[in-house]
């Protein structure tokens, strides 16, 4: 069982700000930054039904941080398994 991530209400306006760009979709806002666009699209309708009491969770910005990180040596480790099976084909070649 996975745990339940939190997010902090300063992500959540940072992300609904992203939304707001012209020529941005919910859905690609939503997948840049690790979250599900369903989620997104939920704290964007908070965001607008009422702005100032918007986001009152207990997210921390360190749970916040942790995320990125993670997704960031997701995509470093995936860059370097694609260079590895490169510099393998290259050598057998």
């Amino acid at each position: 069982m996975t745990k339940r991530r939190k997010f902090s209400p300063e992500f959540k306006q940072e992300a609904v700000k992203l939304t707001l760009q012209p020529g941005v979709s919910c859905r690609q806002v939503a997948l840049e930054i690790g979250v599900d666009p369903n989620l997104l699209s939920r704290w964007k309708r908070e965001a607008e039904a009422s702005s100032s009491k918007a986001f009152q969770g207990s997210g921390t910005p360190r749970d916040e941080e942790v995320a990125r990180l993670k997704r960031e040596l997701a995509r470093v480790t995936k860059e370097r398994d694609f260079l590895r099976e490169a510099a393998a084909y290259f050598a057998k070649g």
